[in-house]
């Protein structure tokens, strides 16, 4: 398994464009797919104390506040993403460097929400993330995580024919768990494949109740925006998972 300070390495040199590229560019997944998913997931966020796991450079949490939540603490190990995300603070979201596989610094039962927007796949340990999670959340909380879909994470590419076409989606090497090596914005980076049964069985483990399981696609509306996400039509590219703390 990846050296943590490696891949700490590695989101230091994607940081730049990454944080260009979600304040300037087009950023279709997120906008056009993932964000409302989320945003209703999360429910009526007003007056809660949120936690936002692996927050990047602040954008879901700053979503949040404007959404009306009473305070939203945005962790990342990446400190110019953290950086980023306090140029832009608004007064009730505040932002640290820290490790999210490791809250001791934080209360028990301290947050009514947490969230994981396409992080935990990210994680050597998400099972720590989980775990610290759960700890933290205050009873009848939700933890809201958006991952890549096992079954794109996997292997995750597409099969062509001569002229480029994409026929389908190549699944193998499924209960292969481990390292997954991409390149994003013209950098390699790391995440970890994980099955279904893996994630929602330590879920379950670690005492949260799974309310609901959303596979994403795109809408028809959302879809003439955002031509590129045609994809989202043939196969699930990410999954979300809707957690709560009984």
């Amino acid at each position: 398994m990846g050296d943590r300070n490696d891949l700490r390495k590695e989101w230091i040199a994607l940081a730049p464009a990454w944080i260009r590229e979600t304040r300037e560019g087009r950023n279709a997944v997120r906008k056009g797919l993932l964000d409302p998913i989320m945003l209703e997931a999360c429910g009526d966020v007003k007056g809660l104390n949120v936690l936002d796991c692996g927050c990047g450079e602040g954008r879901f949490c700053r979503m949040l506040a404007e959404w009306g939540a009473g305070h939203v603490l945005g962790l990342d190990l990446c400190e110019l993403m953290i950086e980023a995300a306090r140029e832009l603070k608004s007064g009730r979201d505040d932002y640290k460097v820290q490790d999210v596989q490791d809250l001791g610094f934080l209360e028990d039962e301290s947050f009514d929400l947490a969230v994981s927007y396409l992080n935990q796949c990210d994680l050597p340990d998400f099972e720590a993330n989980t775990r610290e999670v759960f700890r933290v959340l205050k009873r009848g909380g939700r933890f809201i995580i958006a991952n890549l879909h096992p079954m794109r994470s996997a292997s995750g590419k597409w099969h062509r024919n001569a002229e480029g076409e994409k026929l389908h989606v190549v699944l193998d090497n499924y209960f292969d768990e481990g390292e997954r090596h991409w390149e994003m914005l013209g950098v390699r980076f790391t995440n970890f494949h994980r099955t279904l049964s893996t994630y929602i069985n330590f879920f379950i483990k670690t005492g949260f109740a799974v309310k609901e399981i959303i596979e994403p696609t795109v809408t028809a509306d959302r879809l003439k925006e955002y031509l590129e996400l045609d994809d989202e039509l043939r196969v699930p590219n990410f999954i979300v998972y809707v957690l709560e703390k009984p």
